[in-house]
């Protein structure tokens, strides 16, 4: 079963993974991997730290000539910015002593993370927290994507809406393939301007916001999931998936809490049979039914809250000195939609996977490319 295994710091000298379980014979584009992690750190509204990165994958072992070994992979993303913080994040020699952090920002993980490890200096906590980590997540997501479309699995996505600017129309799956060559990956272009402009009014009061992101999946057969055990029900092991990301503080499958508003009649996907094959003419379940792809399009939609770092501050206390302060500023994103985006993506394409491994086993690609047309 496919496995990922990730580490790193913020500042620290890069951010490494190992996935365990990929098939052998799988040819990675590490190109493919640079393009999501470009994408990662695109998008109207981001901080200064992206153009300190340009994040790039290297391959350190499990490939050879581009395909895999069926041993496990390892690589790494490595961190720019290490050149100026080695005096302070040093494996083994640091100077703790500067670049403390005691004024514990509202909404992050310092208060509760130094009580949690035993710690004085928040630096120990949000280094590890820090939405940076994020970037190998993506370069595991892209190889999982890799392999999702051997089998003829796509996945895509959008931003749906920032802060209060919403984006209420529903697209085809067709229609979102080319959504990212836009700064804000939004398909309407009056919706996509008029969120460009109540980004820069946040911008300027030195607030942030967050936003919505919705993906789809499609091409996955009836059956990944299950309904006997519930850790194995494929819309939890994805919304549990998804609410690991940073900011994440709500998930929807199909219509997800709408669901709550209407009867049974206007939310239960009726069954058709025709030509030799069952069928829906809705989707309202987003493709997952009694725990399980029941072959439609998977929906997901991720809301993100908006950034906790503002560059005003909020009300904190110094975790030092118990005095009243303002929360201490690290570079920050006014919004970081985009990235989130494709985050999300990386995350359910992963997680898709290791569905899938767990189904099908093989070790290589062969076998499993043969076990899923074999499924109905």
């Amino acid at each position: 079963m496919i496995k990922l295994t990730t580490a790193g710091e913020s500042h620290g000298f890069g951010l490494y993974a190992i996935m365990e379980g990929l098939p052998s014979n799988l040819k990675i584009d590490t190109e493919e991997i640079d393009k999501y992690l470009a994408l990662r750190q695109s998008g109207y509204g981001r901080g200064a730290r992206q153009k300190i990165e340009k994040d790039k994958v290297q391959i350190l072992s499990g490939m050879r000539n581009g395909l895999t070994l069926g041993s496990p992979l390892a690589f790494t993303i490595k961190n720019a910015d290490y050149a100026n913080w080695e005096a302070y994040m040093s494996p083994v020699s640091a100077d703790t002593s500067v670049r403390r952090l005691t004024k514990v920002r509202p909404g992050h993980a310092d208060l509760t993370g130094l009580f949690k490890f035993d710690q004085t200096d928040a630096r120990n906590i949000l280094e590890r927290a820090s939405a940076r980590e994020t970037a190998v997540r993506v370069a595991a997501g892209t190889v999982s994507r890799i392999l999702l479309r051997e089998l003829g699995v796509e996945i895509a996505g959008y931003v749906r809406s920032v802060e209060q600017i919403s984006d209420e129309k529903e697209y085809t799956f067709e229609e979102l393939k080319d959504v990212k060559n836009y700064d804000l990956f939004m398909p309407d272009a009056g919706i996509r301007e008029a969120a460009k402009k109540r980004i820069d009014e946040i911008a300027a009061a030195k607030d942030t916001a967050g936003g919505i992101a919705e993906i789809r999946v499609k091409g996955l057969k009836r059956g990944f999931g299950s309904c006997m055990t519930y850790a194995e029900k494929l819309d939890a092991r994805l919304a549990g998936a998804v609410m690991s990301v940073q900011a994440v503080k709500g998930v929807e499958i199909g219509l997800g809490f709408s669901a709550a508003k209407h009867a049974g009649s206007l939310v239960h996907d009726e069954i058709y049979y025709d030509d030799g094959k069952f069928y829906h003419k809705t989707n309202r379940a987003g493709g997952i039914e009694g725990g399980m792809s029941n072959g439609e399009e998977i929906v997901l939609r991720a809301a993100m809250k908006p950034i906790p770092t503002l560059m005003r501050g909020l009300n904190t206390v110094d975790f030092q000195t118990k005095d009243a302060c303002r929360a201490a500023t690290e570079r920050s994103d006014v919004c970081a939609i985009c990235a989130f985006e494709v985050i999300i993506e990386s995350v359910v394409a992963l997680t898709l996977a290791e569905v899938i491994s767990a189904r099908l086993g093989g070790d290589n690609l062969r076998e499993w490319k043969t076990r899923y047309e074999l499924l109905p």
